[in-house]
C-alpha cells in the first residue's frame, strides 16, 4: 500500500518530538499541546515504529511531563476512544489506577455500587492487567464476583441506565490504547500513559459528570485537576489514597482536593472518626495465605498472586455489601461518603456515613450488585 501525506506527515513530526525531549538534561525541549496531541495521534494509529514509540514515552518521563503535554496526550486519547452519553442526568467516574493493587486487599470496586444503591449512576472503568504493578484490577475482582466485565460500550451504558452502576473496560472503549499494553509491559516503567488513561470518562451524564479520583504524591493533585478539566468533568475530586486509589488511610488523617464547575482547586482535611471509623492498619491487610507471585512475561514478577488477591477482594467485598463489619465494610463507608458529601446529597458528612451504613446494612447495596450478574 502507498503511503498517504498523512501518513508520512506524521512520522515526520513524531521523529520532530522526539528529537526535541530526547536530547538529554541540558537540550531537551517541552512539547506544546498540538505537538503531544498529535504524537499520540500516531502511536494510536498503530503506525508508529514501536522503538520510537518507546523512546518517546521514556524520554518524556525523564524530562518530566508537562501539563500541556499531559493534556494533548489525553485529548488525543478522548478522540479516538468510544465515549458514550447516558440517558441519566448526572454520572459519577470513579478513575482508580489502572494497574491494580498490590500492598492490600482492594475495596474501591465496591464503590460504584453503594453509591449506586444510593441513587448516585456510577460508572467504573480499567483493564485486566497492566504494569508497573500487575496488581489486582477491578476488571479481575469483578471477573471473580461473577460480573460481566467484556460489556460493549452500549451494554455498559444500558446497564448503568438500568442498575445504576457499569463496568466498561479499556479494551472495549479504546481498543488502540490497549494494544499499546505489550509495548508497556516491555518498558518496565511507569510513563505518561499510566497518568491520564484513567481520565477519559468513557461515560458521561446528560446535564453532568463529575470524577474521583486518589493520588499518592504530593505534585500529583494539580496534574489531575488540570486533565479533569481538559476531559470535561464539571466537578472533581481526589483523595490522598491507599496506594494512590479512592479509598483514604483507615488509620491516619488525609488530605481532599476538589473543585466544582471547572473552578480552582480547594483543599480539605480528611480525618477518619468524623466518618466514625477507627483502625489500627492502613487499608485491608494482605490475607497471610495469599499465593506466591507468578512470573509476568520476560521475568517481571509482581509482588502478589493478582488472581488469588482478586478472588479475596470478591469475597470480602460481597460479604461488605451485605453488610458484614470489617475493614472493607469500613473502606466502602468512607469513600462513598466523601463522594456523597462532594455532591451535596446530605447536610454533613456524618449524615452521609450514617446513609452508607444503612445502605449496606439493608443488603440493597448487594442486590444492586447481584443485578449486573
Amino acid at each position: 500500500m502507498t503511503e498517504t501525506n498523512t501518513e508520512r506527515n506524521l512520522k515526520l513530526h513524531m521523529r520532530q518530538c522526539i528529537q526535541k525531549v530526547a536530547t538529554g538534561p541540558e537540550y531537551s525541549k517541552d512539547l506544546n499541546y498540538e505537538d503531544a496531541y498529535y504524537a499520540m495521534r500516531h502511536i494510536l494509529s498503530g503506525e508508529a515504529d514501536p522503538v520510537q514509540v518507546a523512546v518517546y514515552f521514556i524520554a518524556l518521563r525523564m524530562k518530566r511531563e508537562t501539563d500541556e503535554e499531559n493534556r494533548g496526550t489525553l485529548q488525543a486519547l478522548i478522540d479516538m476512544s468510544a465515549i458514550s452519553t447516558a440517558a441519566v442526568d448526572e454520572v459519577l467516574d470513579v478513575s482508580d489506577p489502572y494497574d491494580g493493587y498490590t500492598r492490600g486487599v482492594p475495596a474501591s470496586t465496591f464503590v460504584p455500587v453503594v453509591l449506586a444503591a444510593m441513587g448516585v449512576h456510577a460508572v467504573l472503568h480499567g483493564l485486566e492487567q497492566v504494569g508497573p504493578k500487575f496488581g489486582a484490577t477491578h476488571h479481575k475482582v469483578l471477573k471473580a464476583a461473577g460480573i460481566k466485565v467484556n460489556l460493549t460500550p452500549a451494554e455498559a451504558v444500558a446497564q448503568l441506565e438500568r442498575i445504576g452502576w457499569t463496568y466498561l473496560d479499556q479494551r472495549q472503549f479504546a481498543p488502540g490504547l490497549h494494544d499499546l499494553i505489550p509495548i508497556r509491559q516491555r518498558m518496565i516503567k511507569r510513563q505518561v500513559l499510566t497518568t491520564v488513561e484513567t481520565m477519559l470518562g468513557p461515560i458521561r451524564g446528560k446535564l453532568k459528570t463529575h470524577c474521583m479520583g486518589g493520588y499518592v504524591h504530593k505534585a500529583y493533585p494539580p496534574i489531575y485537576a488540570s486533565l479533569a478539566r481538559q476531559a470535561g468533568f464539571d466537578s472533581a475530586m481526589f483523595v490522598r489514597g491507599v496506594e494512590g486509589g479512592v479509598i483514604p488511610s483507615l488509620q491516619q488523617s488525609g488530605k481532599l482536593f476538589y473543585y466544582y464547575g471547572q473552578g480552582e482547586e480547594q483543599q480539605r482535611d480528611l480525618d477518619p472518626k468524623e466518618f466514625g471509623l477507627q483502625a489500627s492498619v492502613r487499608a485491608v491487610p494482605l490475607p497471610e495465605d495469599l499465593p506466591a507471585a507468578p512470573m509476568i512475561g520476560d521475568e517481571i514478577a509482581t509482588t502478589v498472586d493478582s488472581d488469588a488477591l482478586a478472588a479475596k477482594a470478591a469475597e470480602m467485598g460481597i460479604a461488605a455489601l451485605g453488610g458484614e463489619k470489617g475493614l472493607m465494610y469500613d473502606s466502602l463507608v468512607y469513600s462513598a461518603s466523601i463522594c456523597l458529601a462532594h455532591l451535596g446529597r446530605y447536610g454533613s458528612i456524618q449524615e452521609a456515613a450514617d446513609a452508607v451504613r444503612a445502605t449496606l446494612d439493608s443488603g440493597k447495596a448487594l442486590d444492586t450488585l447481584r443485578a449486573a450478574a
